[in-house]
């Protein structure tokens, strides 16, 4: 079953535990560099429709007030979550990441066609369909 609505009673909205965490409380959560500096948040997550696996998680700053930002997919290998800052760290700064592949409109969808595996090179991990 794909689909259900609650029961009476059960709260529909998904909880965290110690390993699992919604994915709208991933959205906006901060990420933090190799040198323990704020880079950004992250925008959404997308994943893989068939298996389910998470491709990206796109990281998105260089704005002023989330106008302006660029946008980053990161490869959800390169994110580990600190409890101490509440956020994923990253084991790069913000000026290595602004080298990495990037775009500018979020809805922009072209470049996952062309730029998957060179967003996976440049990161160092092997892509999610390997």
């Amino acid at each position: 079953m794909l689909h259900h609505e609650p029961r009476a009673g059960q709260d529909p909205y998904a909880k965290d535990t110690p390993s699992l965490i919604a994915s709208d409380k991933v959205e906006g959560t901060r990420v933090y560099g190799a040198d323990g500096k704020h880079i950004g948040s992250i925008e959404r997550v997308l994943l893989e429709k068939r298996g389910g696996r998470v491709a990206y998680a796109v990281l998105s700053f260089g704005g002023f007030l989330g106008i302006g930002d660029d946008y980053y997919p990161l490869p959800w290998e390169k994110l580990r979550y600190d409890e101490e800052l509440d956020g994923y760290r990253i084991d790069l700064t913000r000026e290595q990441i602004t080298g990495a592949p990037r775009y500018k409109d979020l809805d922009d969808e072209t470049w996952y066609d062309d730029k998957g595996r060179t967003i996976y090179d440049y990161y160092g991990v092997p892509p999610y369909w390997m």
